[in-house]
């Protein structure tokens, strides 16, 4: 199949990034030395995040269904032929293959939007594509839908690079496998060398938030995300027990919630109502990292779960980049996000792959 020139002539990687959410990913390719074009998802709020945050990308972003950039209008939004974009980047919601939601939600109506995105490949024709999401994608729930992306790809002809990453090893103070996948268009090239995996330089959550001001402080004020709730009295003296580290299991009984009464190893959820380990890398950034009842989400010594600040760090968001929304929207684009330095890692890797270098 033939395929158009490059957009132009500088050779200046050109990206799309589709379910963009907060901008996590496309931050990341944008740092990685891609210039952003376009960026959609059908969150206002999310797309409102974008927006408040000029120094990070001036790329167009706008609240779009995929379903209605389909039939070239992508293509005609962006002026340009099939085969031109240089990579098309993004995650479909997950929401339907997490384990979390510990039952198959194989007819969840988001699962749709995987076969969405290969439609769109396959309109677009781009030298390249990414897709992340969770490793359950990869399994039983999410089965049908990775087939259908298999098909378009296949029949398209992309030589497809599928693996389990884990945030941690890239820079990411957190713990976070997800599932990559990278079709790289036959004229392009047969190979694709991953990111090194640097599990040995694993930044920790004391090396992220430790030189935090405390919430509520004069000097936290400066600092707009940098606030979280008061606990209930309950989980205050549930977090008087917990030293840093430690989770549900290490609760006397008369502070287990009803539910927790039989052991962790029978129920799960080992690690609701814990602390963080200052020296370790964080658990996974969920969208409702904001409460330590819904994970090992509380501070390692104060008496308070980490503030939207510390999570959007953990998730290594800038210091200084905005979120629009009230508490639950922002922890919720927060959780949801792509990891920037994860995205840039990738990025870096697809960049040497379409200017035919060998990786660094």
């Amino acid at each position: 199949m033939n395929a158009t020139r490059p957009l132009s002539v500088d050779k200046k990687i050109r990206a799309v990034d589709a379910f963009a959410g907060a901008g996590g990913l496309g931050l990341g390719l944008s740092r990685a030395g891609m210039e952003l074009l376009y960026s959609f998802d059908l969150d206002p709020v999310a797309i409102a995040t974008q927006t408040l945050n000029p120094d990070y990308g001036t790329h167009r972003a706008e609240v779009r269904d995929v379903k209605h950039l389909l039939r070239g209008r992508l293509l005609d939004l962006l002026g340009i032929e099939r085969g031109a974009l240089d990579v098309l980047a993004g995650g479909p919601p997950c929401q339907g293959f997490s384990v979390q939601r510990g039952k198959s939600t194989s007819d969840d109506p988001r699962n749709e939007l995987v076969a969405a995105y290969a439609q769109l490949i396959d309109e677009v024709y781009p030298r390249v594509f990414l897709m992340e999401n969770v490793p359950g994608l990869a399994g039983k729930r999410g089965g049908d839908a990775l087939a259908e992306l298999w098909r378009v790809t296949d029949r398209l002809g992309y030589r497809i690079h599928q693996k389990i990453v884990d945030a941690q090893d890239f820079g990411v103070p957190q713990r976070r496998k997800r599932l990559v996948v990278i079709g790289v268009r036959p004229d392009v090239s047969d190979s694709f060398s991953w990111p090194d995996a640097r599990p040995e330089s694993a930044i920790t959550v004391r090396d992220t938030i430790e030189q935090l001001p405390q919430p509520g402080s004069t000097a936290a004020a400066k600092l707009p995300l940098h606030r979280a709730d008061r606990p209930s009295p309950l989980n205050i003296e549930r977090l008087k027990v917990l030293k840093p580290g430690q989770g549900r299991d290490f609760l006397p009984e008369h502070l287990l919630a009803a539910c927790h009464k039989r052991t962790s190893s029978s129920i799960g959820h080992r690690n609701v109502y814990g602390r963080m380990a200052w020296d370790e890398v964080s658990p996974t950034i969920t969208a409702r990292f904001d409460s330590f009842t819904r994970g090992k989400f509380g501070h390692p010594e104060q008496l308070r779960s980490i503030s939207l600040l510390e999570g959007a760090l953990l998730q290594s968001f800038p210091i200084d980049y905005l979120f629009a929304g009230n508490k639950v929207e922002i922890a919720r684009q927060i959780g949801n996000a792509v990891p920037p330095r994860m995205a840039e890692s990738l990025g870096i890797a697809i960049i040497h792959v379409l200017k035919g270098k060998e990786p660094r």
